[in-house]
């Protein structure tokens, strides 16, 4: 089976579109203000063009959310299993982290919306 001139083109026209599309679909929307929750409530709306950390109330006591520069994330939580700290630096509109025990979020926002609705 050999390959001919056409053939190459097709494939790397198809590796040029893949490629494109990748970029396209990951390359998401920089956030630029973290929307602070607790059980439902926003309770600070802050922006992400400086480092702050907010101490949030819960049921099992106090989440603490960390913001620097473009970025946010889960401090510290009193929730068992720890999944909204192991979640990372949040910089995407639409991401967000959810300390479910404690009853705490924070979620990115840039300026638009990454989904239609987006349900806790």
């Amino acid at each position: 089976m050999l390959l001919r001139a056409g053939d190459f083109a097709v494939v790397a026209a198809g590796g040029v579109l893949v490629a494109a599309l990748a970029f396209y679909a990951w390359n998401g929307d920089r956030g630029d203000t973290a929307v602070i929750r607790a059980a439902g409530q926003i309770v600070q709306t802050a922006p992400l063009t400086r480092g702050q950390i907010f101490a949030v109330a819960g049921p099992l006591g106090i989440t603490r959310i960390q913001i620097e520069p473009g970025r946010a994330r889960v401090l510290a939580d009193p929730s068992p299993r720890q999944l909204c700290v192991k979640q990372g630096w949040l910089s995407l509109s639409g991401q967000a982290a959810l300390c479910l025990p404690n009853q705490v979020s924070v979620e990115i926002r840039g300026r638009k919306p990454a989904y239609d609705t987006l349900g806790y």
